[in-house]
């Protein structure tokens, strides 16, 4: 994830030079094994089916990438969630209200897929969405940016 969240960064900073550029990347595991995006119904309930009851773990890497000096920081963010466990019934209606077919996971937090979850575990809500804003707003800061700095 890290060496993603860089080249994402890198790529961009090729047309933007003397700019600070947020790299970030995202892989979802459940029990070892990379969640993709299920792209189909069958699929999203396969995967949904597969999260009840278990745990799974978000892991974004991000990199704030200062394309005037070519320096970076890079870091690990780690989200985990507990699912419930899910009837096939609430599976399936989820799926038809949320339709989230283009979410890793078969998924969206910010939507009613946090009714999917018994606990959140992690430093970091906005992670589980694919940016850690805790962790960037201190890179930010180590460049002297903080969006409580008067002008």
């Amino acid at each position: 994830m890290q060496r993603l969240a860089l080249q994402k960064a890198q790529a961009v900073a090729k047309e933007q030079t003397n700019h600070l550029i947020i790299g970030s990347d995202q892989v979802a595991f459940l029990e070892g094994e990379i969640l993709s995006k299920p792209h189909t119904q069958v699929r999203a309930i396969e995967q949904l089916s597969r999260c009840s009851g278990k745990v799974v773990s978000f892991h974004t890497g991000l990199c704030l990438y200062d394309s005037s000096d070519d320096s970076y920081q890079l870091e690990e963010d780690i989200f985990k969630v507990h699912f419930r466990d899910l009837t096939l019934r609430e599976i399936t209606h989820y799926i038809a209200l949320e339709k989230p077919l283009d979410c890793a996971g078969s998924f969206k937090v910010e939507g009613l897929g946090i009714s999917l979850f018994k606990k959140l575990e992690g430093d970091d809500f906005n992670s589980l969405i694919g940016l850690p804003l805790i962790r960037l707003l201190a890179m930010l800061k180590t460049k002297g940016i903080s969006p409580l700095q008067a002008n």
